[in-house]
């Protein structure tokens, strides 16, 4: 369904892509404020969003888990349109211009420009090491039991540092959602104007006006 036309606009994504986003979104953020109550003493106070620090550090390795799985689905379905091309290259190298409105300075860019796709493997990454760092830190299953306590002590540093460098993504993410106008009503709405395709993301608007026969 995505990426075809409904009367004068731009089908950018489907109700599953939007509801999986969605979905992983509102996990991150229990996942994330689990986690922040267990980092610091200064942000305990988190807990009592979740009935207590003992509820808390049962809860956090669920949510993390729940986050992880709904990622994965998210991350197999964009694959295809995240491999970094030269274009995307050459983006990253003048994002400047983008920053300043200078677009007509940058290449023309796919669905996803390449800041996006740089995006989209950092938080590729950080899952990837939050999970298996995750279970190697989780009681009483895994840790202290399975795992000798050097390696838990050093997951425990691994996961602290990649939990902020999504956390930060996320930031990012969420900023330039709403920098870039329009881009909210595609993941709410699900479609773009052919305005916005042609001007943000000109090679994918060029690439969906392509007969049928030439796809």
């Amino acid at each position: 369904m995505s990426d075809v036309k409904r009367s004068d606009l731009i089908v950018r994504y489907s109700r599953g892509e939007r509801a999986n986003h969605w979905i992983v979104a509102g996990a991150f953020f229990l996942a994330g404020l689990s986690g922040l109550a267990l980092f610091h003493p200064l942000m305990y106070w988190l807990s009592a969003l979740f009935g207590g620090g003992q509820w808390t550090r049962i809860l956090h390795p669920w949510f993390g888990l729940f986050m992880f799985l709904l990622f994965l689905v998210l991350a197999v379905r964009m694959f295809k349109h995240n491999s970094i091309q030269k274009h995307d290259i050459e983006w990253l190298k003048r994002v400047g211009d983008v920053v300043n409105h200078r677009e007509d300075r940058v290449p023309e860019v796919g669905k996803y420009n390449g800041g996006q796709k740089l995006l989209y493997f950092v938080l590729v990454i950080s899952m990837l090491v939050l999970i298996v760092t995750g279970i190697l830190m989780w009681r009483p299953w895994f840790a202290y039991t399975l795992v000798p306590i050097p390696v838990v002590r050093a997951a425990a540093v691994f996961h602290a540092f990649f939990a902020f460098v999504i956390i930060c993504a996320i930031i990012i993410h969420i900023y330039s959602a709403y920098w870039v106008k329009g881009s909210m009503q595609a993941m709410t709405r699900g479609t773009v104007t052919p305005g916005w395709a042609y001007k943000h993301h000109r090679l994918w608007w060029r690439q969906l006006r392509r007969p049928a026969a030439d796809k």
